[in-house]
């Protein structure tokens, strides 16, 4: 679903795009109140949205409903936006519309819990409490498992899933400034925030190159292919690529 090509009544093959020149001149605009130009800059960066919400598309979630999120948040970026900082607007507005996108997944996760495991869980807690009363003392799991006639792993399971969850966003330490949240302690090293905005650079860099000069970087930094490899496949001489690889790349570490 997240590629289709019409998502909340946007046909996202139709979508504009702008260019750097043409968001700044747009941005004058809107900082004087300019809701024309507002309007022509929000529909600009609809791909941008976009891009961002494909991240997400492993989570289960209505692509429409995160690319309506997505939206709220270019809407805020583009009202906190500051041109006088010399940042391009896709590498401020990439982490607000991830943001935005993550409280809204935060706050619509709801953890379901079957009755049968809910079941196991309440009668352990109840063969807990017994044996309490009856030994004074905490009982062991195998003992609650000899108890009620269930496995100490079932029961270790069903206790497990009724905890609440906790919010990344749970601090775990203030020393009256900063807050220390659990976020801060857990990090993944494969989806970075920073990763993702990386990506989104390179792909829009692309997009400025000709037909050989994609194909020639595509083969030899996507697929691994030796500048020798891929002469051979399109026909040229090693040093032609080698030229053409350079020039490309030139143009992307411009265009980035």
């Amino acid at each position: 679903m997240i590629n289709k090509v019409e998502i909340t009544n946007v046909n996202t093959s139709k979508l504009p795009v702008l260019s750097n020149e043409e968001k700044n001149e747009l941005f004058i605009k809107i900082k004087q109140g300019d809701e024309e130009a507002r309007q022509k800059f929000i529909n600009g960066n609809l791909k941008l949205v976009l891009s961002v919400v494909k991240k997400f598309n492993n989570r289960g979630e209505n692509p429409d409903d995160l690319f309506q999120v997505g939206c709220i948040g270019l809407i805020k970026a583009i009202d906190n936006f500051d041109l006088s900082q010399n940042v391009l607007f896709s590498t401020y507005a990439v982490p607000m519309i991830i943001g935005e996108i993550r409280r809204h997944l935060r706050d619509n996760n709801s953890i379901r819990v079957s009755r049968s495991l809910r079941d196991i869980a309440y009668k352990a807690l109840q063969a807990k409490e017994k044996l309490i009363t009856k030994n004074a003392k905490e009982p062991s799991i195998d003992e609650i498992a000899t108890e009620i006639g269930f496995s100490k792993e079932e029961i270790s399971y069903a206790l497990d899933a009724i905890q609440e969850p906790v919010s990344l966003y749970e601090p775990v330490y203030n020393d009256g400034a900063d807050s220390l949240y659990i976020m801060d302690q857990v990090r993944d090293n494969k989806n970075l925030d920073e990763n993702w905005i990386e990506d989104i650079a390179i792909s829009e860099a692309m997009k400025k190159l000709n037909e050989r000069e994609k194909m020639i970087l595509t083969k030899r930094f996507f697929d691994g292919k030796t500048q020798m490899e891929v002469a051979d496949e399109i026909g040229i001489s090693q040093a032609q690529v080698s030229r053409l690889e350079k020039t490309a790349l030139l143009r992307m570490k411009k265009n980035i």
